[in-house]
């Protein structure tokens, strides 16, 4: 190959990743609650973070997964804008948003409901963008 083949196979490989990263999905949609922006699922539940986590790493595991069941990341999904995919302790893969794992609430029967904001003595939080 020639050096004008290789430059041109090279910026090919490049906008391609370009466009590869402009078109993932974003984890999330956005829904507007009588508390503001929330983030939701694609179904359109609240999403919530819990207090207790630390950077990257969810601390409901167990029996507070029963109630808070986890936002899953699938092996093929892509991080990207403030979103990051934390793996958990049964290695599962979970989204973050901003470092915070995403979750739901068993609670919460339609898309719009918050009833998970401020519970268990105000450690869990609404997920707003």
């Amino acid at each position: 190959m020639n050096r004008v083949s290789i430059r041109i196979l090279i910026a090919a490989a490049a906008s391609l990743a370009v466009i590869s990263a402009a078109n993932a999905a974003s984890p999330t949609k956005t829904a507007t609650t009588s508390k503001g922006p929330t983030l939701t699922d694609s179904r359109g539940m609240s999403l919530y973070t819990f207090d207790k986590d630390s950077d990257g790493k969810s601390a409901c595991n167990g029996p507070c997964v029963a109630n808070w069941p986890v936002l899953k990341a699938e092996a093929s999904d892509q991080p990207g804008d403030g979103y990051s995919i934390i793996t958990r302790d049964d290695g599962s893969k979970q989204w973050a948003y901003k470092g915070k794992p995403l979750y739901t609430f068993v609670k919460d029967q339609k898309a719009g409901d918050i009833t998970g904001d401020g519970f268990l003595n105000g450690v869990w939080h609404l997920a707003q963008p």
